[in-house]
């Protein structure tokens, strides 16, 4: 088993989160982790990505190579689009399909879309709206509907997620796991 994953978005969508509740799963289900980031800029709404590799055999890098991506996972279109590049030829896109407009000179959405959507493999759809229907949020709307695609038990997902959460409360555990699994649903 090996997954290379690309999550990217703007800083404060909780890309790193996502991050960070995969690596958790993985581990605990035994599987190998190298994790890179960059999320200085998430307080200006910069942009922020992550590396994230997965595998049953040891790993040497922590980096991705261009083409060789199994899943980019964005919390934003435009960000989807910047890393295209990093993907597989079989891989996936899953992207919020609502831009976070956060710049003078955003590309027209339609354009954006239109070009996310020549990948076979395109599942973006407006998370932000799923995640308001649970009153949680869209990063982990997005991880549920990445889910079938990790390689990883579901269950672990939500036991990484009442890990990571459960300083914070049943009630933020509840809504995350109900937003994962909002996001599993969602096609």
């Amino acid at each position: 088993m090996k997954k290379d994953i690309i999550l990217c978005g703007v800083g404060g969508d909780g890309i790193v989160s996502v991050a960070k509740i995969i690596s958790d799963a993985a581990l605990n289900v035994g599987l190998n982790v190298k994790q890179s980031e960059i999320h200085g800029m998430s307080q200006r709404g910069g942009s922020v990505f992550s590396h994230l590799r997965l595998s049953d055999k040891p790993i040497f890098s922590d980096v991705i190579p261009e083409g060789k991506a199994d899943i980019i996972l964005s919390s934003e279109p435009m960000e989807a689009l910047r890393y295209l590049p990093f993907l597989a030829k079989e891989g996936w896109i899953i992207t919020n399909s609502a831009p976070f407009v956060n710049i003078n000179n955003y590309p027209d959405i339609e354009k954006v879309m239109a070009e996310l959507k020549k990948i076979n493999n395109c599942l973006a759809f407006d998370a932000n709206e799923i995640a308001k229907t649970v009153k949680a949020r869209s990063n982990m709307v997005l991880l549920g509907a990445a889910a079938p695609h990790l390689e990883i038990e579901f269950a672990e997902l939500e036991n990484a997620i009442r890990h990571i959460f459960g300083r914070k409360g049943e009630e933020v555990v509840n809504s995350n796991i109900a937003a994962i699994k909002a996001g599993r649903d969602a096609k």
